[in-house]
């Protein structure tokens, strides 16, 4: 293509040589912001033999190219009113780029102050080859350390590389409050192998605010956060923010230690969900939220004292919508700065392990939303997810979902979910909503899908994505724990990757919260005739590494709260709740307890509102909290009731159908040689006489029962204890008559 005309001398003397080389078309295209390659025009270039130093900064009146021979330095030539500057190196100089230099700039704004910066466009390539090497086979797992906003300090400079992947952009600018959000300041070189931006700002420190600008694909301008950004805004306001992510002294030495030799199968494991914005607020301000150091220092103490060892908290990287509740992620690094900033997170964290608790978080590599800030054709064309909606969109959430055939794509969601574990000593990641990632046809009737390459429905893309990310977290970090939310029967999604398994630690039990929600909800002169929801669950319990949940989709959504879901007068609907806790407990697997229901909250939840504590001044609803402390602490403590939750050999039926009288029992043994006999009255009428079959004879104390007074029942047991004697009964060669209080569950230990 033909160049326009050169440019002649301002001053209308006769031009220098290099003038015959500086196109208008190439100033004016970086004058708009539409020049691709920044990096072969601005900075120092070579023309004719003689050094140039090509400058544009439309928001200074002269510019001062400093650190050049003696003196103050060469004044540049202004060429363009626009802010196109040219600085001509003498030719009897022995200067080279390598050498270095500066600029000092004397703003247009009448009472801004001078300043002196480096040049941006001094600095040659500073990705490696390698690192672009890597994400191109999606397998960079410090990606984060590649793309984002990483300080460097380059020759004696201090500022932030930034870089993004943006392939298909004609032109990438980093724009922020260090120049004044202006696209044409700052346009970035394109590493054409890789499709990423990368520019060395110099000066920019902690705590500024930037986007990227593009010119995408069709032409269109858009402007986007930084996917990797470390602290963002949030809400409304969506900038990201530059963080010093090596500042903090971590305290949990001995955690981390210890949870490197755990073995979580093997051990107790019950755990607290937690919505950080509505646990608790601050009315008498407003109704604000608590921050990260206020919640460290109330949240892991209240979890320690109910006898839980772990917190599930729901997502915490940003997000822009409270009503997402964080499910559609905006910030895919940063923690949501609604409650304070990434160390503060960190201090939460690091409390949380001091009082011996570990941090779960709900992580969501399953679709992304639509905000034109975010990664929804983040370069003007479909690059995170697929173009087709028949596979990339979500349309009953209104989101889009990921291309999980692209490597780049898959080291992005891998190194996220790495960088939690690393970065922020997070103990656990729960993967939400495995079920629509594992089939194609998720949600979709004929002809809404895209069959896989044999014909099947199975997104074989999305399974080796799984395979891979489970691998590497535990091939990483010994002792973390990843679990599905996955509702199908999709076999082998706990079971190791080289057995066939997806390589999860753990698979939510929604078949059990499905059954037993619905045999709980019924009156019990009805429950007779569904006893097997309630006892369905042991057919199937050892296929995967289960985990009984009953989470926060149980207590929304017009579902009610549980106490509000459970049958009878107000203290039916106690001792019923009293009774479904303690049988969750019993039942084999690890255990999840969404907050509130500890206290028995009447009403549904609500994100923008504290959960009722007031309501423990009521003794009914105390006395659920002090039973959930209770039957926490005998989980955590009883070998029987937790080393062998995924082991046949752990779990014995003494009576499971009597359906008559809507009870069962049965055992639960320990690696100790402990065992724990579990019998269960469904009906409010109290049973004395039961007769339960026992392995020993002797005394077996009444370790826990339900009814008890202390947590609000009417005080009907075994007075403690009972005798077993030498009477075979029900498979077993010892037995003992006991009393079934109403509604009730008894737990009898021996020793």
């Amino acid at each position: 293509m033909k160049k326009s005309a050169p440019l002649t001398s301002p001053s209308g003397d006769l031009a220098p040589a290099w003038y015959a080389h500086t196109h208008r078309d190439e100033v004016q295209s970086i004058v708009d912001a539409r020049h691709g390659n920044p990096f072969a025009f601005l900075g120092p270039q070579k023309v004719q033999g003689q050094w140039l130093i090509r400058i544009f900064r439309p928001d200074a009146k002269g510019v001062v190219v400093c650190g050049i021979g003696k003196g103050d330095g060469l004044q540049a030539t202004r060429i363009h009113e626009a802010g196109f500057f040219v600085a001509e190196i003498p030719a009897a100089s022995e200067w080279k780029p390598e050498d270095g230099y500066a600029l000092r700039i004397s703003p247009s704004a009448p009472e801004a102050a001078e300043w002196e910066s480096g040049d941006p466009y001094a600095y040659g390539n500073l990705i490696s080859d390698d690192e672009l090497h890597y994400f191109g086979e999606g397998r960079n797992w410090e990606l984060h350390e590649t793309l984002g906003a990483n300080h460097r300090e380059l020759d004696g400079v201090e500022g932030f590389l930034f870089a993004v992947w943006a392939p298909n952009a004609q032109r990438v600018s980093v724009v922020g409050d260090f120049n004044g959000w202006d696209g044409r300041i700052h346009p970035m070189k394109k590493r054409v192998e890789a499709g990423i931006w990368e520019l060395f700002v110099p000066g920019v420190g902690y705590g500024a605010h930037y986007k990227f600008e593009l010119l995408g694909a069709g032409g269109e301008f858009l402007l986007k956060s930084d996917p990797f950004a470390r602290f963002s805004q949030n809400q409304e306001q969506t900038a990201s923010i530059t963080f010093d992510l090596e500042s903090y002294c971590w305290s949990d030495k001995a955690w981390m230690k210890a949870r490197g030799q755990s073995n979580p199968y093997k051990s107790p494991m019950s755990i607290y969900e937690v919505h950080l914005g509505s646990w608790k607020r601050v009315p008498s301000e407003g109704n604000r939220f608590l921050t990260y150091r206020e919640l460290a220092e109330e949240l892991p103490a209240y979890v320690s004292d109910l006898g839980f060892t772990h917190i599930e908290l729901m997502p915490v990287s940003e997000f822009p919508f409270d009503g997402s509740w964080g499910y559609q992620v905006g910030g895919y690094f940063a923690p949501t700065s609604r409650f304070g900033n990434p160390d503060d997170f960190r201090y939460f964290i690091d409390r949380c392990h001091q009082e011996g608790i570990g941090v779960i978080v709900d992580w969501v590599p399953a679709h992304f939303p639509k905000d034109s800030h975010g990664l929804a054709r983040f370069d003007g064309t479909a690059l995170y997810e697929h173009a087709d909606p028949r596979q990339g969109e979500h349309r009953d959430w209104g989101t889009l979902i990921y291309n999980f055939g692209r490597n780049e794509v898959r080291n992005f969601l891998i190194c996220n979910a790495l960088f939690w574990l690393e970065h922020y000593h997070i103990d656990g990641l729960r993967v939400d909503a495995v079920a629509s990632m594992l089939y194609l046809d998720y949600s979709r009737e004929s002809g809404e899908w895209i069959p896989n390459a044999s014909g099947g429905r199975e997104n074989l893309d999305a399974i080796e994505f799984m395979k891979v990310l489970n691998h590497e977290c535990y091939a990483r970090h010994p002792g973390v724990l990843t679990m599905a939310e996955e509702s199908t029967a999709w076999p082998g999604v706990s079971k190791p990757t080289d057995s066939g398994g997806l390589g999860f630690g753990f698979k939510w039990n929604m078949g059990w919260m499905n059954d037993s929600l619905s045999y709980i909800e019924k009156d019990p002169i009805h429950r007779r005739h569904h006893h097997g929801e309630a006892t369905f669950s042991m057919i199937y319990a050892y296929d995967e590494n289960f985990v009984l949940v009953l989470s926060h989709d149980e207590v929304v959504h017009g579902k009610g709260a549980l106490l509000d879901k459970m049958p009878g007068d107000r203290w039916q609907k106690f001792a019923n709740l009293r009774m479904f806790l303690s049988w969750m407990y019993a039942h084999p697997g690890k255990k999840l307890l969404f907050m509130g229901s500890e206290i028995g909250m009447w009403n549904e939840w609500n994100h923008e509102r504290s959960l009722d504590w007031h309501l423990l001044q009521n003794a009914d609803h105390n006395g659920l909290r002090v039973l959930v402390s209770d039957v926490n602490r005998l989980h955590r403590d009883c070998s029987s009731l937790h080393s062998r939750d995924h082991e046949p050999s752990g779990f014995c039926w003494l009576e499971h159908s009597a359906a008559d009288e809507s009870a069962f029992s049965f055992l639960r043994f320990g690696d100790d040689g402990s065992c724990t006999a579990v019998a269960i009255n469904a009906t409010p009428v109290p049973r004395t006489g039961y007769r339960i079959g026992l392995p020993c004879g002797g005394y077996w104390r009444e370790a826990l029962n339900s009814d008890a007074q202390c947590y609000g029942g009417s005080g009907l047991g075994n007075g403690g204890g009972v005798h077993a004697v030498e009477e075979q009964w029900q498979g077993q060669p010892f037995s003992s008559a006991v009393t079934l209080p109403p509604l009730s569950v008894v737990y009898l230990q021996n020793g």
